[in-house]
């Protein structure tokens, strides 16, 4: 009796759980917040030179993802620039990290642009 009233109790706690990929986390669930709930979706994010963002941009995984999805990416790789740059003493760091900003900057404004034609043509 005692293993049913476990059971029971886990599988109510299962039906309570979100939607997979909301973000939502709840009380007493075992999912986290940022796990990657979908590895197909993963594109290895790197932003350290504007070399490594180029071969992040022009990789075959970001180009078979959707333009809303290549615009996340984007967005990602430019907080994350923008923040080491803050976060940098290093005066070669910081220009590197800095060249790595303005290219990543660069292509989210182009990426802005081609929502902006989409919403206006669709």
């Amino acid at each position: 009796m005692k293993y049913l009233a476990s059971f029971l109790n886990f599988s109510l706690a299962e039906s309570q759980d979100p939607k997979v990929g909301t973000g939502k986390k709840p009380k007493g669930s075992s999912r986290r917040l940022y796990t990657d709930e979908n590895p197909k979706d993963t594109v290895s994010v790197k932003f350290r030179t504007r070399a490594d963002v180029v071969e992040t941009v022009t990789s075959a995984g970001f180009k078979a993802k959707s333009h809303q999805r290549q615009s996340q990416i984007l967005n990602l790789i430019e907080q994350r620039c923008r923040v080491a740059l803050r976060r940098t003493q290093d005066p070669a760091a910081r220009a590197r990290l800095e060249r790595a900003h303005d290219y990543i900057k660069d292509k989210c404004e182009k990426s802005k642009a081609k929502t902006v034609r989409l919403r206006k043509s669709g």
